[in-house]
């Protein structure tokens, strides 16, 4: 980790670039939904084992994993995983090893007490390290601009790979030294790998680019439109939810020819295939063969 200040923008930045993955998981307690800062305190409340302590209520898991409450879910967070060729398959893996980690325990706690707990998904968080044309670290109006460019490129293909009907929209939010992009949370991890992948994949092809190019680009994709997003609902970014469009692109049939864009008419499929097609070499190099093959 290295210590750094560009303007207003002072973070702990990575030595090398990398990926991570965070996971929201709602609390039900005999099929009411339940604060688990409230019944635990923290996550020893119900972890029958010690725990190295991270920062402020989080704490390490077993595999390197963090595990902590936030806004009334239980969030768990990846180690940095280095990118590299499948790099988004580990941090799944070590994603999921959290989550039925937390799952032990929790049916522990409730066999104990004689309660039903359940989780529920509620989020994913797809986390991209982003470096200057220089490879130093990306100014705040750099991320920003970056961001802001990318809530035009990425919903369609990430509403494809992992979202639901229900979604409450695609988000990208600036950060220090990275980019987020939050979606659903999908149970079905090689979908959520495939999602990951491809975010990956286009923030660090993007990330380098001049801000010309950033333009071209968002010529050269389709674009639905009037298609305008909205602020995200937490932190900074933007997000495209279902007011973003004449109609729900998460319910409705992905063949449909229905979308007007600066293409022409498409499909959401035709348009997530367009923009994959853009981006195929630069997702290839940080995918698996059976991820890619799954996104194409």
């Amino acid at each position: 980790m290295k210590r750094t200040k560009r303007g207003d923008w002072t973070t702990d930045h990575l030595a090398q670039p990398a990926v991570g993955l965070e996971a929201e998981l709602s609390l039900l307690v005999d099929d009411a939904v339940v604060d688990p800062e409230a019944l635990f305190g923290d996550p020893r409340g119900f972890i029958g084992e010690p725990l190295v302590h991270r920062i402020g209520t989080s704490y390490h898991l077993p595999n390197g994993a963090a595990v902590y409450f936030d806004t009334g879910v239980i969030e768990i967070a990846t180690p940095t995983i280095e990118l590299e060729r499948a790099c988004m398959t580990r941090a799944a893996r070590s994603l999921w090893e959290g989550i039925h980690h937390i799952r032990r325990h929790l049916d522990r706690w409730a066999a104990a007490r004689k309660r039903r707990v359940r989780l529920q998904g509620f989020s994913t968080h797809y986390n991209v390290s982003v470096r200057d044309g220089d490879g130093g670290v990306a100014s705040r109006r750099d991320v920003e601009r970056l961001a802001r460019a990318l809530v035009f490129v990425l919903p369609v293909p990430v509403m494809l790979l992992g979202t639901n009907r229900r979604s409450t929209g695609v988000g990208v939010r600036p950060r220090a030294g990275r980019i987020e992009v939050t979606a659903d949370f999908t149970a079905h991890a090689p979908l959520m790998i495939a999602a990951g992948t491809f975010v990956t994949g286009v923030v660090r092809e993007v990330g380098v680019w001049p801000a010309a190019s950033i333009r071209r680009l968002l010529a050269d994709i389709p674009v639905i439109r009037r298609f305008s997003p909205v602020r995200h609902t937490s932190r900074r970014g933007w997000l495209a939810n279902v007011g973003c469009y004449a109609e729900s692109p998460f319910a409705c049939d992905i063949d449909a020819p229905d979308w007007t864009t600066t293409r022409g008419t498409m499909s959401l499929r035709a348009i997530g295939r367009q923009v994959f097609r853009r981006f195929a070499r630069a997702i290839a190099r940080v995918a698996d063969r059976s991820s890619f093959e799954l996104i194409r």
